[in-house]
């Protein structure tokens, strides 16, 4: 897999930091982290640092919950830090380059029905801030958002804002191996506040889980992949809960989407009035 150190964020273990990366207060880790993390490749596939995300309006989706936060990395997040992987052999159909390209192109539509991911128009480039709504049981919409970390032509990854389901990324990338190509998006996560993680651990990880592996199969079909299967890996590498960040359910997207959609009527309702006078 095509994977990289990234800020604020660590990676599977069995690869250190090389002597050009950033030091590891520099960039938000702990020292057992530090040592997961994986080389950089390319200094000029990486986003810009930014202090808080700055996003226009998009059709589509709500676009709430993004503009003026920060982003967070699993040492920002509250709960349980797991590592999970999604892979799909693709066998002989495509190069890895062409799945990334045909990823990054479409990536939106590879979404599991009811949700929606708005992102810029040049598609996945470094930098990019794209905005969520995803579907979350009961007509509910969570609205949140990701940031572009890192682009090239065999991986990208994406970065989740404060209030957001989990602190983290995800890395999607692609890869030859044995004459056949693995495709794979691999996270690393801790849900973000205590309400996340127990909404994880009634169900949320699993859902999660079928989330990406629908992504993918669905990505395998358009691919040309006969029968796509996704084999699915999940490890809790870290039991403690970081009881000092029990506070970011401030940003808390999900209560600030309920808040939101309740509040949604009144706000049409006061515009009319205003546009009536």
């Amino acid at each position: 897999m095509s994977e990289h150190a990234v800020p604020e964020s660590v990676a599977p273990a069995g690869k250190g930091l090389p002597e050009s990366a950033a030091p590891a207060e520099q960039i938000g880790l702990s020292a057992r982290e530090a040592k997961a993390a994986v080389q950089p490749r390319d200094a000029g596939n990486w986003a810009a640092k930014v202090e808080r995300l700055a996003v226009e309006q998009r059709d589509g989706v709500r676009g709430t919950n993004v503009a003026g936060r920060r982003l967070t990395g699993p040492v920002q997040g509250f709960g349980k830090m797991w590592e999970k992987s999604y892979t799909l052999n693709a066998g002989q159909v495509t190069t890895p380059q062409h799945a990334i390209a045909t990823w990054k192109a479409h990536f939106p539509e590879f979404w599991p029905r009811g949700n929606r991911f708005a992102g810029a128009l040049a598609g996945i480039s470094p930098g990019d801030v794209a905005l969520l709504d995803l579907a979350m049981g009961g007509g509910v919409k969570l609205s949140t958002g990701v940031f572009v970390l890192y682009a090239d032509a065999e991986s990208f990854t994406l970065m989740t804002p404060q209030g957001h389901m989990f602190a983290g990324w995800i890395t999607f990338s692609a890869e030859r191996a044995d004459e056949a190509t693995l495709i794979r998006a691999h996270v690393l996560m801790r849900a973000n506040d205590p309400l996340y993680e127990i909404g994880m651990t009634l169900g949320g990880h699993g859902k999660e889980d079928r989330f990406w592996a629908e992504t993918l199969i669905a990505l395998g079909t358009r691919l040309g992949v006969p029968d796509p299967q996704v084999e699915t890996r999940s490890a809790c590498v870290d039991s403690h809960r970081q009881w000092r960040h029990a506070k970011n359910i401030w940003h808390n997207a999900m209560l600030r989407s309920m808040l939101q959609t309740m509040a949604a009527p009144f706000a049409a309702l006061r515009r009319r009035s205003r546009s009536a006078g």
